[in-house]
């Protein structure tokens, strides 16, 4: 079973926040997951982004790999830390 580390959109409309979840990539974006794994919250200033890093580890050393929308998340995560330190 391949399975992939992506967002999962929950919250009203106009108020999206998404949990970060290992899920099968055959299933649906809001389908049954197998192991939620963190939080995504855009709308506070600063954005919060909450992952449990053993999970993570764990589902990355069995094969799982992330969805593009992470990836992202994880760079925009990289960059204003870096710029943070920067001032």
């Amino acid at each position: 079973m391949a399975v992939t580390i992506r967002l999962m959109r929950i919250g009203k409309k106009g108020n999206p926040s998404y949990r970060i979840v290992v899920i099968d990539k055959k299933k649906k974006r809001s389908g049954a997951y197998l192991e939620k794994i963190g939080f995504y919250n855009p709308l506070v200033n600063p954005p919060i982004l909450e992952v449990d890093k053993e999970k993570l580890e764990f589902w990355l050393q069995r094969g799982a790999t992330i969805s593009e929308g992470i990836r992202k998340l994880k760079l925009q995560r990289r960059k204003s830390a870096s710029n943070s330190k920067r001032v």
